[in-house]
């Protein structure tokens, strides 16, 4: 089984690219969805949360935005956020190879992989990349989204020419839809797992 891990830093199209090899057969992890789930409405992770960040969840629904406010510029308790977060998710990753074994391929999208040295767990390494220019002006679109939660998003994660040093591959999304489909085509082709499910 190939191991796949996909990342890039916000607004580069990482969840475009993840349904682009979904749809070619490999079966996705999404980093963010499983958080997301564990998060949710009686999500494994309410009660702790509730905990430890009083005010953020109100009968049994999290607030996101008020967790976000409260972990921005505050190394402490995002930290406290994360020790809660990962091993939750690290659970879930377990299930889901499990789940998958018989595949030839699984794709994990994890958006900070190199931030929380995740690579090495991987056969492969895909960075999802864009100019600045087109990635400030689609995560600018974005609701509820200002040039200083932008900022502060970015100062968490590498810089985007660092992952590209770093990648095994390269898929660069800031043309259209065809031209990024053809090189996830070319990386299944050259992992030889074109067709494969």
């Amino acid at each position: 089984m190939t191991r796949i891990a996909l990342t890039g830093s916000i607004g580069m199209g990482k969840s475009t690219v993840a349904r682009m090899f979904e749809a070619a057969g490999v079966p996705v992890f999404d980093a963010d969805a499983v958080v997301r789930q564990l998060q949710a409405e009686d999500g494994e992770l309410i009660a702790a949360l509730a905990e430890r960040f009083l005010g953020t969840v109100t009968d049994g629904v999290l607030d996101r935005e008020a967790l976000a406010a409260r972990v921005l510029g505050r190394p402490e308790d995002l930290a406290a956020l994360e020790a809660l977060v990962h091993p939750a998710v690290h659970r879930e990753r377990a299930r889901f190879i499990i789940d998958n074994k018989d595949r030839p391929a699984l794709l994990f999208d994890i958006p900070l992989l190199f931030e929380t040295g995740g690579e090495e767990a991987f056969d492969e390494v895909v960075v999802v990349s864009a100019p600045p220019a087109v990635q400030r002006a689609r995560v600018l679109a974005r609701p509820g989204m200002t040039e200083a939660k932008l900022a502060a998003i970015l100062a968490r994660q590498l810089p985007d020419e660092e992952k590209r040093r770093r990648a095994d591959f390269v898929i660069d999304t800031g043309e259209d839809l065809s031209t990024t489909e053809a090189q996830v085509r070319k990386i299944l082709a050259c992992l030889d797992l074109s067709g494969r499910r």
